[in-house]
């Protein structure tokens, strides 16, 4: 699976990319993460990629140009028309883990990243097909919402997870609870020990308790999941 990410700063995404589990999933050549800076696009002999916004207000915008050569160049590269273009903004639906799952089916994402005060909106218009927000919060930039998407779905993507079974078991996974409490050694810290029948080897009995604390976490700190929960 490949990501294309548009953005003005690629060295934040390159950074991230080349770290921990994706690094290595890219090293595998499960995924591929390739970053395209958008001012390399710009035709203004400044490399501008903003400018003031019409009817006025605070702060710049993107323009479309060089957006829009960016992408056109991208999809020369995929060379197909059937690729989901993301634009990361919080003026949209929550990305959740379904969303990841979906998204992880396309060979080819293209994942556009905002500044400033957003982009133009005719380019949005004319190459988005997805908007996708991590929150109801802003950041400075969709930098770091594109690298929670490419993480979150390179997860889904076959080989890149060691153990086949750690996708399934954990939050958000078959079922739609949070996950059950984990522990390790030592079996005693600070007076606090380890749940004796995690030691039983009576695995029955530990996926059913495993289970019921799922149910009981999934109650307590997301009632919202809870209500949707069928027991």
């Amino acid at each position: 699976m490949r990501f294309h990410v548009m953005t003005l700063f690629p060295d934040m995404i390159d950074t991230v990319a080349g770290t921990s589990i994706i690094g290595r999933a890219a090293e595998g050549g499960f995924i591929e993460v390739i970053s395209y800076n958008i001012r390399d696009f710009s035709l203004d002999r400044h490399k501008s990629t903003d400018d003031y916004p019409y009817g006025g207000g605070a702060g710049m915008v993107m323009s479309c140009q060089p957006v829009f050569d960016t992408y056109e160049y991208i999809m020369g590269k995929i060379g197909r028309a059937d690729v989901p273009c993301i634009y990361l903004t919080p003026a949209a639906k929550v990305f959740n883990q379904d969303k990841a799952m979906s998204l992880s089916s396309y060979h080819d994402l293209i994942l556009l990243c905002g500044h400033y005060e957003g982009v133009d909106e005719r380019v949005l218009e004319e190459i988005v097909t997805d908007y996708v927000s991590i929150g109801d919060y802003v950041l400075t930039g969709g930098e770091l919402a594109a690298l929670v998407l490419i993480d979150s779905i390179s997860r889904m993507v076959d080989g890149v997870l060691t153990n086949e079974e750690s996708a399934m078991d954990e939050s958000f996974g078959e079922g739609g609870l949070l996950e059950y409490p984990q522990y390790t050694r030592p079996y005693e810290w600070r007076g606090r020990k380890v749940p004796d029948i995690l030691l039983s080897g009576h695995h029955a009995n530990v996926d059913a308790w495993r289970h019921e604390k799922s149910v009981e976490r999934t109650r307590e700190r997301r009632p919202d999941l809870f209500k949707g929960f069928n027991r």
